[in-house]
């Protein structure tokens, strides 16, 4: 059975209340108190119960992070970074997902971490003005992630994703492709309306070629396969994320399509994963560790015989 505080005051001889103003640091324990109850924490191996502590000093050292989803690379570093940045300052993660992002789970999911942390970062694309005011907690110390939000309203952290996709798109417009297509994400997505927004506006006098994705890698290869089919093949084609430019990579060739010989290919996010989706030649090195030149050696043997 787990050691109580109960048992940590009869080691040390002292009164509950000085066993727990001592495991909180307080001022008003004297040294030789605050050493014999550390002592006898450590001998019974006593552990103060978190969520009373966080009752009685309303702070539970956990910062939130709620997504949309916790699927896919992209997230998986984020959700790294936000943890390496938390544990640098002493704090934990609390990680949640609204699967799917409507309004009623992001609400739900929020209220699962009411009085469970102290801050919350929040990414939530399809939630925002009322709907999103009615949802957060009031009074919880809250960022806002690539959400649709006045600006100026809340504490925000925004990635440009107009000016990344318009960049991304007249660069491939200054390679001299002239038929440049785009696979975007799902409809109602705040990033996914901004990377439209600015591939359209990097296309210039250039007809707009839009599929639909939803930004997993499912849909960039549904979309690479209707690509390779189509009439009129683009020169280029920029995925709204990588996870979708990964997958229309597989579906291009798979249909005999080189990249980018035949169709260039962007992705947005740099995710490590994109830098090692190209198949790299190899050759094959024969040595003695396999057996070869014995087997030969068997085989010119027994010719003899």
């Amino acid at each position: 059975m787990a050691a109580t505080i109960k048992d940590v005051a009869r080691r040390a001889r002292v009164s509950i209340a000085s066993v727990s103003r001592a495991l909180n640091s307080s001022g008003s324990v004297t040294p030789e108190v605050r050493s014999r109850v550390l002592r006898a924490a450590h001998t019974l191996r006593y552990m103060p119960h978190a969520a009373a502590r966080s009752l009685i000093k309303r702070r539970t050292h956990t910062v939130g992070l709620l997504l949309p989803d916790a699927h896919g690379e992209y997230f998986s570093e984020l959700i790294r970074g936000v943890d390496r940045a938390a544990r640098a300052r002493g704090l934990h993660l609390l990680v949640s997902s609204s699967h799917g992002d409507s309004p009623e789970a992001t609400s739900t999911a929020l209220q699962s971490m009411n009085g469970r942390v102290d801050g919350l970062l929040m990414m939530s694309p399809h939630v925002g003005g009322g709907s999103l005011a009615e949802a957060l907690p009031p009074g919880l110390p809250t960022v806002l992630m690539n959400t649709r939000v006045a600006r100026g309203t809340r504490a925000a952290y925004l990635v440009d994703d107009f000016g990344g996709a318009r960049a991304m798109t007249c660069h491939l417009a200054s390679c001299g492709y002239r038929r440049i297509a785009h696979i975007r994400g799902p409809r109602d997505n705040f990033e996914a309306e901004e990377r439209l927004r600015g591939y359209r506006a990097g296309l210039g006098a250039r007809r707009a070629m839009v599929i639909d994705g939803d930004f997993s890698e499912e849909s960039g290869y549904r979309a690479g396969q209707a690509l390779a089919a189509g009439q009129t093949r683009p020169d280029a084609v920029f995925a709204a994320n990588d996870a979708m430019a990964i997958g229309c990579l597989f579906a291009l060739t798979e249909a005999g399509v080189r990249v980018p010989e035949d169709i260039a290919l962007a992705g947005f996010d740099d995710v490590p994963v994109a830098r090692f989706v190209q198949t790299l030649p190899v050759e094959l090195v024969v040595r003695a560790s396999c057996g070869a030149n014995s087997r030969r050696r068997i085989r010119r043997r027994s010719r003899h015989t």
